[in-house]
């Protein structure tokens, strides 16, 4: 399986949204993040458009409301650029301490400990659920 192409900085805060909730309708969506983005409705569902063509996110439908869920995985997309951002920006050739992420809200400890897996054992590529 190929890897997923690495989410922009606007498409990782609606994947965190989604990570979070679950699924989620495009105005939930664009609600959460809208203070972070500052960008209008259209934007958010152009985005999410963009998210499923890429294969980021899969879009349903719940009681007649366009729904959506995030089809990558947290841990190993946090892995991906994490690893990408150790070797890229500060040019570290082995893998980042999962010590460095242990203040993280966005991880349990549980996905901590697979994190820590993913990048010690360089298998954060392929980041699907």
């Amino acid at each position: 399986m190929r890897p997923l192409p690495a989410p922009s900085n606007a498409e990782l805060e609606l994947l965190k949204c989604l990570w979070r909730h679950g699924t989620c309708s495009a105005r939930e969506l664009h609600n959460a993040v809208s203070p972070t983005l500052e960008w209008s409705y259209s934007s958010t569902r152009k985005t999410l458009e963009r998210m499923v063509d890429k294969g980021l996110v899969a879009e349903g439908s719940e009681h007649g409301l366009n729904v959506y869920r995030a089809k990558v995985s947290k841990v190993a997309t946090v892995a991906t650029l994490s690893a990408d951002f150790a070797k890229r920006v500060l040019e570290i050739d082995g893998p980042l301490p999962a010590q460095a992420f242990a203040d993280s809200r966005l991880l349990s400890e549980s996905e901590l400990e697979q994190l820590e897996s993913l990048l010690r054992d360089g298998t954060a590529e392929g980041n699907r659920e």
